[in-house]
């Protein structure tokens, strides 16, 4: 960029900035700045749409790449001013705000993608973008080096370390940078991973969930390295940690592993029915440490992966999704049973949702008290839509057939007989009056 300013510079540079021989500078700067927005707007309508998108955002304007060609250009533009016989002072103003600018966004974009919809990011991101503009404030006024040097005199030693407050506010801020630069990396093979279709769904969760895992990993470990710290003094207190968490952390371990199992073995996948502890719906989701499953009421349930490795899990789509469903029904005796069922069978292929292969069947189950007992038999191919719906309209077909053919659906009659009360032994009857 360029050496940091002190006042009487910056007043110089403002006066020339704004005076009429700067026309030249304010030209070149709007012909960058409409140049990265021409730019960035033919490469967005060139590129698939993306959500939360880091390099165009959601508008192209809020994304980091409109800054970033700025910067680019407007660096260009500066280093040919001399050439052309200009000295630069806009240029001198602009460049750190643009830089400021396009580190912003690109931090704000990273953690939009990395962590959508999260409010404390949201903080994060307003805190950061006030941290870096008073950098910037701080860098073209010259009063940063001043300050960085205060910095480097407040200092602590720990045996033969010299450690001092700049030392851990640069650490943090290559850490940062790092981890920035991780969640970033594993956002787009994260999203690059979830499009592909010729892979199966809960292979592409694992995938990605590893991916994100060991790309975190290993920018952590760049992250302690560029803060100074040795990762070799790590181990005996890694190792200390570990036994720690081994025994308060079992659980966690536990479904974090069951997790990975389950998205290796594919003995659960995304869309399928599934009833765990008396809860059936559709898995929606599948981490490293749950499962969500809604049901077909909307309420949603966050099963922990362990439960779902040890105890009874019914699914209804792992080997085949069609389900078997079934309704009684009772009829007269005095009906023809063998025509009302070949009727019932009839009408049921022509119900949506009821397959056709295998089709329904009809069966006489039972001789009951009132009447002859059909239980009927249909399959389903999605029961992901639920089977309260089309066994309604299963019963209304069959309430509809036995009203075509006139067969009465039989229920229970009681009948109540009242004794005369017996008349007292040798006494006449009361007379009447």
């Amino acid at each position: 960029m360029h050496e940091p300013l002190n006042l009487t510079e910056l007043q110089a540079l403002l006066a020339r900035a704004f005076s009429a021989s700067a026309l030249v500078e304010w030209l070149l700067l709007l012909g960058c700045l409409l140049l990265a927005g021409l730019v960035s707007f033919l490469l967005y309508r060139a590129t698939p749409r993306q959500p939360q998108s880091v390099l165009f955002g959601r508008r192209v304007v809020d994304g980091a790449l409109l800054p970033v060609l700025a910067v680019a250009l407007a660096f260009v533009a500066r280093r040919l001013l001399p050439v052309w016989g200009v000295a630069p002072a806009l240029f001198k103003l602009v460049l750190p705000l643009l830089v400021s600018l396009a580190v912003i966004r690109l931090v704000a974009r990273v953690l939009a993608r990395a962590f959508p919809d999260s409010k404390p990011i949201r903080s994060i991101e307003r805190i950061g973008s006030w941290l870096i503009w008073m950098g910037a404030a701080l860098w073209v006024t010259g009063l940063l080096p001043v300050i960085l040097d205060e910095l480097d005199d407040i200092s602590w030693k720990f045996g033969t370390v010299r450690l001092t407050l700049l030392n851990l506010i640069e650490g943090g801020l290559t850490s940062i940078i790092v981890l920035l630069l991780a969640l970033w990396l594993s956002s787009a093979i994260e999203a690059q991973l979830l499009k592909r279709d010729s892979l199966d769904m809960s292979m592409r969760k694992i995938a990605a969930n590893a991916v994100r895992a060991l790309l975190l990993f290993i920018g952590l470990l760049f992250a302690l390295s560029a803060a100074g710290i040795d990762l070799t003094a790590l181990g005996v207190l890694g190792g200390a940690l570990g036994v720690g968490l081994g025994f308060g952390l079992q659980k966690l371990a536990a479904n974090y592993v069951s997790g990975f199992v389950i998205l290796a073995e594919r003995s659960l996948r995304i869309g399928d029915m599934v009833k765990v502890d008396g809860f059936e719906g559709r898995v929606t989701d599948i981490t490293t440490r749950y499962t969500v499953i809604r049901s077909l009421g909307g309420r949603e349930a966050i099963v922990p992966n362990e439960m779902l490795i040890t105890q009874r899990v019914e699914n209804s789509s792992l080997a085949d999704p069609r389900v078997l469903l079934s309704t009684v029904v009772q009829v007269d005796y005095d009906c023809e049973v063998e025509s009302v069922m070949k009727s019932l069978v009839g009408a049921l292929a022509a119900v949506p949702r009821v397959m056709s292969d295998p089709g329904p069947s009809v069966q006489l189950t039972r001789f009951a008290d009132s009447g002859i007992e059909l239980t009927v038999y249909f399959w389903i191919m999605d029961p992901e839509n639920g089977s309260g719906g089309v066994r309604s309209d299963v019963n209304l077909a069959i309430w509809r057939t036995l009203k075509q053919l006139d067969v009465d659906i039989p229920y229970p009659q009681q009948v109540q007989r009242q004794p005369k009360p017996a008349l007292a032994e040798g006494l006449p009857p009361a007379p009447r009056p």
